[in-house]
């Protein structure tokens, strides 16, 4: 199974700059999850003032410009991870915020593909 792992963050808290000794941690985690298979993607988000919402309601589209005032989090990195189930999924995101050292994961299952 496929997992959509990804951390949440406040738009008004500013993450502070990860330490070396957090980037070597992050990497050699990197590396295991790599190794065990388990890893399919990761990446990070672009900043909110980036962003773009879509609508669609009754056959018409809405383009709005972000920041968005209304937003309270948003996802600030993701994984895709391949599992055996979601039990494995919660013990390997358990371990990357472990790593982190802060912030609040989603897991989400993805189906397709």
């Amino acid at each position: 199974m496929r997992f959509l792992c990804y951390t949440m963050g406040d738009p008004n808290e500013p993450i502070p700059e990860p330490s070396p000794e957090m980037y070597q941690k992050m990497g050699e985690f990197i590396e295991e999850v790599t190794k065990a298979g388990v890893l399919v993607a990761t990446g990070a988000v672009g900043p909110l003032d980036d962003a773009v919402k879509i609508s669609y309601n009754n056959g018409e589209y809405t383009v709005r410009d972000g920041p968005f005032t209304e937003a309270k989090e948003l996802i600030g990195g993701w994984g895709l991870i391949e599992c055996r189930d979601k039990d494995e999924a919660v013990e390997w995101v358990k371990r990357f915020l472990a790593v982190a050292g802060h912030g609040d994961s989603t897991i989400r299952t993805v189906y397709g593909g």
